[in-house]
């Protein structure tokens, strides 16, 4: 692992108060004191507010942030560039996209991607959007951008998106098995396709855990978050599967079935 993500989609950034984003990224800075970078997600609604959220983490030694369009309102590719450009000059960190339409209904056109990595407006890209060939174009129009980075989210396209030019993979099932897509990053640097994408399947199947909860009772959101952090209860990494309100947790059913997804991956 080269990196940590701290206030992202699986880290409930959206459900944290201002307070408890800010204790839980010093709490990570001070606990890997430099060993990996850590970025900082500053994810908010609008330009100023996110600023907000980028000088404290500046000041709490974050190594770079990461925040997406503007939401609420609908945005314009226009209102899009001078919102991340007025981030980039308020404050002087390394600032990746971070494009996630399901959550900020707007997609990160490829050209307007490029059009910033190339005046050094932005540095990276972390591409949730599950559009395997808009990431793909993204990759194509960075790739003569020094020192840019794009990422993948995708828990279950990480080796297409390696092949199409991904420098890494960031995605929320990491966090219950880090190793695995370890092995599968390793395997694609060095041309090994074959045991990539059988590792790429064994997490494909893990993935599945995120549809333990009933639908009938709770949204997707609250089974995909509550299954990891039942997954992580299970192999010993926290102590308590508490969700952020109004998410609803998964009951003692739902929660015994995720250990079925752990043994089935080998982690158990």
């Amino acid at each position: 692992m080269s990196g940590l993500f701290v206030g992202g989609s699986t880290g409930e950034a959206a459900y944290l108060t201002d307070s408890m984003r800010a204790r839980v990224l010093g709490a990570v800075v001070a606990f890997t004191a430099g060993q990996v970078p850590v970025f900082a997600g500053v994810i908010d609604m609008t330009t100023d507010r996110v600023i907000e959220h980028a000088r404290t983490a500046a000041r709490l030694g974050a190594d770079a942030l990461v925040a997406t369009a503007p939401f609420y309102a609908p945005t314009h590719p226009a209102e899009i560039s001078l919102h991340f450009q007025t981030i980039r000059d308020a404050v002087d960190l390394p600032l990746v996209a971070y494009d996630i339409p399901s959550a900020v209904h707007t997609k990160l056109p490829a050209d307007l991607l490029g059009e910033l990595a190339a005046k050094g407006v932005l540095a990276g890209l972390k591409d949730s959007s599950g559009d395997i060939d808009g990431f793909r174009a993204a990759c194509a129009r960075v790739r003569d951008v020094p020192s840019f980075a794009a990422f993948t989210g995708s828990e279950t396209h990480a080796d297409l998106a390696l092949l199409a030019g991904a420098d890494g993979i960031v995605p929320g099932l990491g966090n219950v098995d880090p190793h695995g897509y370890v092995r599968l990053h390793d395997a694609a640097r060095r041309g090994d396709w074959a045991t990539a994408t059988a590792e790429q399947e064994r997490l494909r199947r893990l993935f599945t855990l995120i549809q333990v909860g009933d639908p009938t009772r709770m949204g997707r959101y609250s089974s995909a978050i509550g299954a990891f952090k039942a997954a992580l209860v299970h192999r010993g990494v926290i102590a308590d599967a508490t969700t952020s309100i109004p998410m609803i947790g998964l009951n003692d059913a739902e929660t015994a079935a995720v250990r079925g997804y752990l043994e089935e991956a080998e982690l158990e």
